[in-house]
């Protein structure tokens, strides 16, 4: 794979809050330098309702297809006088391009052309409505005349050329009935579902100040370090913070009323997930496990046979549960991407499982505090894998996951801050190697492992004082670092690691 430029290789999750140039070439938050009056990322950013296998690869390129279409119909363009868009075209780069047909980014593409949502679209309703678009070769959006869109004509998977933004880079192109070409956009897909243009980010690059990302909050911490520094002078919970936060832009039964969506798209998809039988799609052949085992599992609950690993194996199967339903495209919560969207609800039900007093308020607040903590490794670092490896995914859910189980199970801030770190050194190095391109193997696994971790790194934590000798902030930024150094061929491209060195692949 042609390597990307020095300077694109950090995190470009970042963009979204703030970037400066710096004399080394590097880019860097501009936050952690001079301040940061409005650092705000919503955890409802952190925690977004889609489909699966991938928040990046799928629901990334369906959003960037939005965007795409609303621009054909804005007049933020110099459309040419009397020209009408009559075709469209797009072509797929760097990571998209590698594991785009694996990951579903093409599918994706083209159910975002059609106007499906990543939060709207009937999972149940997508191969008709992709089948109906490679029949007549067009996409009809609402609102919008019918393009010309052939998917095995005018879909390009272009694994030469990678865009100079980030790993994942897609370009969207229209054309007039003479094949003229009217409007050109480059869209980056940054992690867990956020999408960027060319143009934005060079903005961001060349004011070098920050960027308005919202209102003025309370606690606008954006290290680990402040946070704790604000949990200290305030008295308050990194919950309790984090949800004043939430209430400038919104009402708390409006907060709560969100929270509890997430949760209940999170439990949804366990339940589905532990339903679900047969084999995946993909070609790998993979069967679907997490029933049979939760059968296994009631059976020996029933039984009150003793089980020296029977947390460990309800967590894992939750977490397998989730995943598998995000491989076969089902719905599910960036968490804070797909690909690790089952460490984070496992948790949660593990806890709701074994603690009998566990309630809605606890549920609200491991979320909120599980947002704060993913929050800042996105500002600092990355949760994308085509950037810094699986690190950046599992290891990033791990160490929210812990973060929220230390919160509920009483601990400090300083305890929560070290159950994070605990869970985000241990993954330090993963890379993303998924096999054939697919959110299958070892990725469905590393789902259950990464639970693992989040309990076992919150209940260290929690037998200590807070006081430890790694910070959450240079273990974020040792991932960062990690991440940069790290061959592209292990960063989401399917081009080393596990994805090569299975015999039957």
């Amino acid at each position: 794979m042609p390597s990307l430029p020095q300077r694109y290789r950090h995190s470009f999750g970042r963009f979204l809050i703030w970037l400066v140039p710096c004399a080394s070439d590097r880019v860097e938050p501009i936050g952690l330098y001079i301040g940061h009056p409005r650092m705000f990322l919503s955890v409802f950013d952190v925690f977004k309702i889609g489909i699966g296998p991938s928040s990046s690869h799928t629901m990334g390129p369906m959003s960037a297809a939005n965007r795409f279409l609303e621009l054909m119909l804005s007049d933020d363009w110099p459309r040419p006088s009397g020209a009408a868009v009559s075709a469209i075209k797009v072509s797929l780069h760097g990571s998209l391009a590698f594991t785009g047909i694996g990951h579903g980014s093409g599918k994706a593409v083209v159910l975002g052309l059609t106007g499906e949502k990543p939060d709207q679209v009937d999972p149940d309703a997508m191969d008709g409505i992709i089948a109906e678009v490679e029949r007549t070769g067009l996409v009809k959006p609402a609102g919008h005349p019918s393009y010309a869109f052939r998917p095995n004509e005018d879909l390009v998977f272009d694994k030469k050329n990678p865009l100079p933004g980030h790993a994942n880079g897609m370009t969207f192109s229209a054309y007039d009935n003479q094949g003229r070409m009217l409007l050109k956009r480059i869209y980056y897909s940054v992690g867990g579902g956020f999408v960027v243009t060319d143009t934005e980010l060079d903005a961001m690059r060349q004011r070098g100040k920050t960027v308005d990302n919202g209102p003025k909050v309370p606690y606008p911490f954006a290290t680990a370090k402040e946070m704790l520094d604000m949990a200290a002078r305030s008295g308050r919970t990194i919950a309790q913070m984090k949800r004043a936060n939430e209430e400038t832009v919104m009402s708390r039964d409006v907060l709560n009323s969100r929270l509890d969506q997430i949760w209940d798209a999170m439990n949804g998809c366990i339940e589905r997930g532990l339903k679900g039988e047969g084999i995946m799609p993909g070609g790998l052949k993979v069967r679907r496990r997490a029933r049979s085992i939760h059968d296994k599992l009631n059976a020996e609950w029933r039984s009150n046979r003793l089980n020296p690993v029977l947390a460990n194996d309800w967590l894992s199967v939750y977490a397998m549960a989730v995943n598998e339903e995000n491989a076969v495209g089902g719905r599910v919560v960036t968490a804070p991407t797909n690909g690790a969207a089952g460490v984070v609800p496992a948790t949660v039900r593990y806890f709701r499982h074994f603690h009998e007093d566990a309630s809605v308020d606890d549920v609200r607040d491991f979320l909120l505090t599980a947002a704060a903590i993913g929050g800042i490794i996105k500002h600092n670092a990355s949760i994308s894998g085509a950037e810094v490896g699986c690190q950046g995914e599992v290891g990033s859910a791990a160490a929210m996951a812990a973060a929220g189980l230390a919160a509920v199970m009483g601990g400090s801030p300083a305890q929560v801050e070290n159950a994070a770190e605990i869970a985000l050194e241990h993954h330090l190095g993963m890379t993303c190697d998924p096999v054939a391109g697919l959110v299958q193997v070892p990725c469905i696994e590393r789902n259950a492992l990464g639970a693992v971790k989040a309990v076992t790194a919150a209940s260290l934590a929690l037998k200590g004082d807070g006081e430890h000798f790694v910070p959450l902030d240079a273990c974020i930024e040792t991932m960062r670092q990690t991440g940069n150094d790290m061959s592209e061929k292990y960063k989401e491209t399917s081009t080393g690691g596990l994805a090569v060195n299975v015999v039957e692949c």
